[in-house]
């Protein structure tokens, strides 16, 4: 787990730019506290920040191969991530004739990558963002596992293609790639980015910057333009019946399920670092956390949560941690820290994600710094299991499918016409709407109507469809609950999911990770039926299979149990502790040109006056106004500490 940087320049002239390169690093230094370095020849610099975790007295990158024959030195890789499956590929490898002068994992992507060429991306199991560069070929390489665990940031300027492991590094590397002011943002992705809490790929804030999307790698040459391709082309299987299987059936399927889990969380270990795990009161962490005491009987697991009743699960995380034998560790959150942090972790963010449980995340990491260097986390089980209540919907607006496609939109404006926070309102708006149109992830914050009133650059083209339309046209003839989990892994489990677990551990050096998001995990759970994820219809089961296989690894008490993760009260903060501080970050916004900030403090004040619940909205307007002060404005000033980690740990 480390932070990368790279520039392959178009003129032939990258030793002039190693200081840059250099320079642009250091803001990533929390990715690879353990050491640092930079290499290049006369297309290319590449630039490292290293975690050690596997082979920590060897694997230093930017990494040579083959070490030894004729073509010595021709690859140079820069790799941030694992790949689990490592001792399996060398073995494999070798066979083939590679020889390996370490051992680590970054031989083994560069090696297989030689002999397999671009389709060795398909034979890794991990997460990963890498670049290797041909100096053959003089052809650079880079890839991204298949569902966007780890990050991969591309600009192209006239100068040359940069790529790296966070968004700011390539900021500071603004003016030498010549693309221009820093400073200017993409409304579209603002727009987005306020409808569903967070910057979809390949979009980031800034228009000059993107990203190198989930389950894709692409390739350039000096002066030419990145030609990329998709990889990973995930496919669920569609049986709408919710007839169940037999119990002999039932049974097959489930032990499938616990032998492909208990696989990946073995592979998931593979480290010469100590390991910890992150545990709520879920089923997801406290199986990954009941799996890894199989290999680790050490092992430490860490929740957090609030003081405020109905905002925790410390309480349920410590019953399971002394149910499966594990020391626990609980970090408490309190309004105050949150306020004071939160501009600190929207640095860290790079482009802002409004979830707020990206907060006690990173709290939560921080205290788990002081004890392990590595932990497991459930990521991931939702979206490929059927985990979230909202996949029940297709049964509950059931109804609404009887009703005359004419008369559906009159269902709307009745809608429109009920008060704000009445019971039904969305329920009624949600139902005259197809799948399409209503459906496009778990966070839903600004409708059209809202931003409107809130937006000074509201344009009515711009719509959570372009970001959607595309997921449902690969998925038009499967089952309903299955296209809503194809629109998850590419859009809420990439874009907020995945890149607050990344950006929050990576914060303090510490490596997540996720052993539910795996191939294998994946081939089992994208076979199951629609009847094995969600079951007994609107207030039915869900997760239906993935109880089942795990009721003889969790402990009892939590196999049933409603998901709520990492809660946070920003409701009733807003409206208390937390109220003279949000005035006071709309009050000395410079965004008023593109927020209605009086429209703002007006939301807010409702708020605390109360019945209307508007923290969401809120919460959403805020972080991006504490980004915009720091990102653009540079009128918050971000005191960044220094990683001191030891390499040990």
């Amino acid at each position: 787990m480390c932070g990368l940087l790279g520039l392959l320049t178009s003129d032939g002239d990258a030793p002039s730019r190693v200081e840059a390169i250099a320079g642009a690093l250091r803001c990533q230094r929390h990715r690879g506290p353990d050491e640092s370095g930079t290499w290049h020849d006369d297309d290319v610099v590449l630039g490292f920040n290293r975690l050690s975790i596997i082979d920590v007295a060897g694997s230093h990158q930017p990494l040579h191969w083959p070490p030894s024959g004729p073509d010595t030195g021709r690859y140079t890789i820069a790799f941030n991530g694992e790949v689990y499956n490592y001792l399996e590929l060398r073995a494999e490898l070798a066979e083939l004739g590679a020889e390996f002068a370490t051992e680590g994992d970054t031989e083994a992507i560069v090696a297989a990558f030689h002999h397999w060429g671009p389709e060795a991306v398909t034979r890794l199991r991990g997460m990963f963002a890498f670049a290797i560069w041909d100096s053959a070929r003089r052809e650079l390489f880079v890839a991204r596992d298949p569902f966007g665990i780890k990050p991969l940031f591309l600009s192209t300027g006239p100068t040359g293609v940069a790529f790296a492991s966070e968004k700011k590094s390539l900021l500071e590397l603004a003016p030498e790639l010549g693309i221009g002011s820093s400073d200017e943002l993409d409304p579209a992705a603002l727009q987005h980015y306020l409808i569903l809490q967070y910057v979809p790929e390949p979009e980031t804030l800034h228009r000059a910057i993107g990203r190198v999307e989930s389950g894709t790698y692409a390739t350039v040459r000096p002066g030419g333009q990145p030609v990329a391709t998709r990889y990973f082309h995930p496919k669920f299987v569609s049986i709408p019946s919710h007839t169940p299987a037999s119990p002999q059936a039932e049974s097959i399927v489930h032990g499938e399920i616990t032998e492909v889990i208990r696989d990946s969380v073995a592979k998931h270990m593979r480290a010469d670092v100590t390991v910890g795990a992150f545990l709520s009161g879920g089923i997801d962490s406290t199986a990954i956390a009941a799996l890894a005491k199989e290999h680790n009987p050490d092992l430490i697991t860490f929740t957090t949560g609030f003081e405020r009743e109905g905002y925790s699960e410390v309480d349920v995380a410590a019953e399971s941690a002394a149910a499966i034998g594990v020391k626990h560790v609980v970090r408490t959150v309190k309004p105050d820290e949150m306020m004071e942090a939160l501009p600190l972790i929207v640095w860290y963010l790079d482009d802002p994600v409004a979830d707020p449980a990206l907060v006690p995340l990173w709290f939560i990491a921080r205290e788990a710094r002081q004890h392990v260097k590595v932990v497991l986390s459930g990521e991931g089980a939702d979206e490929l299991f059927g985990g979230y209540t909202i996949y029940r919907e297709p049964t509950s607006l059931a109804p609404f499918e009887k009703v005359p496609g004419a008369l559906r939109p009159l269902l709307g404006r009745a809608s429109r016409r009920l008060p704000e926070g009445m019971r039904g309102k969305d329920l009624l708006r949600r139902g005259s709407l197809d799948l399409e149109d209503r459906y496009y992830g778990n966070a839903r914050i600004f409708r059209d109507d809202q931003l409107h009133s809130i937006l000074r650059q509201y344009d009515p083209r711009v719509s959570h469809t372009d970001v959607t339309a595309r997921h449902y046209a690969e998925s038009e003839k499967w089952d309903p609950v299955a296209r809503m989990q194809h629109v998850d892994l590419f859009t809420w489990l990439r874009g907020d999911i995945l890149v607050k677990a990344d950006k929050m551990t990576m914060a303090n050096s510490l490596e997540l990770r996720v052993p539910f998001l795996d191939p294998e995990v994946f081939r089992i759970a994208s076979s199951l039926p629609m009847s094995q994820k969600i079951t007994g219809g609107s207030n039915g089961t869900t997760k239906y299979a993935l109880r089942g296989a795990l009721a003889s690894i969790v402990p009892a008490h939590v196999l049933n149990r409603r998901k709520l993760g990492f809660p946070v009260p920003i409701r009733h903060w807003l409206r208390d502790e937390m109220y003279s501080w949000a005035r006071d970050v709309i009050r000395d916004s410079g965004a008023g040109h593109l927020v209605d900030l009086p429209a703002v403090q007006q939301m807010l004040d409702a708020h605390r006056e109360g019945p209307v619940d508007h923290s969401r909205r809120i919460w959403t307007l805020l972080v991006f106004l504490i980004w915009y002060g720091i990102f653009v404005e540079r009128r918050i000033e971000v005191d960044v500490p220094e990683p001191h980690y030891p390499i040990q740990i």
